[in-house]
C-alpha cells in the first residue's frame, strides 16, 4: 500500500500561503506549499476536502478560511449526504468542508477527522488501473464514476470524472496550465492526467 505523505501546493507568495492556511485550518495540516509562477488558469482539476464530525465543525472551519481571505463558492447547507460548503483560498485552491452529519452533538471545534485529495481526471477507468499499477490499493469503486484508495497516510485519494468534480465544487470545468499541485508519496511519476507525485520525504530519509 502506497503512502501519501503530503500535498504541496505551488503558490505565488508562500508566505502569505502558509499564514492563510495556519489561520484557517490550523498548523498540522498535511499540506506544504512553496513557490511557483507556472501559468494557471481556471479550474485546476483538483480539490481538498476536509472532513469532520459535525455542522458545528464545517461551520467554524469555513468561517475561519472567510475570515483569513478564502472566497466564498458554495456555501455551507444541508443537503442529502449531509451538511458542507466549499471555498477558494487566496492562492486558488479549492476547498470543500463537510460532514455526513447533519446534527451537531458536542461543542464546536477545528477538529479534522480526514483530509481527501479528490483528482479530475479524463477517464476514470484507465486512471484506476495507473494507480494500481503504482502500488495503490482500491478501496471503493464504482464503474467509471469514481474511485477511492485505501488510506496510508494523512492524505485520502480518490479520483472523479473531471467534469463531475467541477460540478461538486461549483466552478466551471474549464481550465489550461499548471495543476499547481505535487503530491509526496508513491513517486516519482507524472499521472495520465498530468499530476505529478514525487518520492516520499520519509522513505528518502530512511
Amino acid at each position: 500500500m502506497a503512502l501519501i505523505e503530503s500535498a504541496t501546493l505551488e503558490v505565488a507568495d508562500p508566505t502569505a500561503a502558509q499564514q492563510f492556511y495556519t489561520a484557517a485550518f490550523g498548523a498540522d495540516l498535511p499540506v506544504r506549499v512553496r513557490a511557483s509562477e507556472a501559468p494557471t488558469d481556471g479550474f485546476r482539476g483538483f480539490t481538498l476536502s476536509l472532513i469532520v464530525s459535525q455542522p458545528a465543525n464545517a461551520d467554524l472551519l469555513l468561517d475561519a478560511a472567510l475570515q483569513a481571505g478564502a472566497t466564498a463558492i458554495k456555501p455551507a447547507a444541508k443537503s442529502f449526504w449531509g451538511y458542507g460548503g466549499v471555498v477558494q483560498a487566496p492562492d486558488g485552491t479549492i476547498w470543500k468542508v463537510a460532514t455526513s452529519s447533519k446534527k451537531d452533538s458536542v461543542p464546536a471545534s477545528k477538529e479534522i477527522d480526514q483530509i481527501a485529495l479528490l483528482l479530475g481526471v479524463g477517464d476514470v477507468a484507465a486512471s484506476k488501473r495507473f494507480y494500481v499499477e503504482h502500488g495503490l490499493t482500491v478501496a471503493k469503486s464504482f464503474g467509471r464514476m469514481y474511485v477511492e484508495f485505501a488510506e496510508a497516510g494523512p492524505i485520502k485519494l480518490a479520483l472523479y470524472g473531471r467534469r463531475a468534480l467541477a460540478k461538486d465544487a461549483g466552478v466551471p470545468v474549464d481550465g489550461s496550465g499548471s495543476h499547481r499541485l505535487a503530491i509526496s508519496g508513491a513517486g516519482p511519476f507524472t499521472d495520465p492526467d498530468g499530476f505529478a507525485w514525487e518520492a516520499s520525504k520519509m522513505a528518502a530519509a530512511s
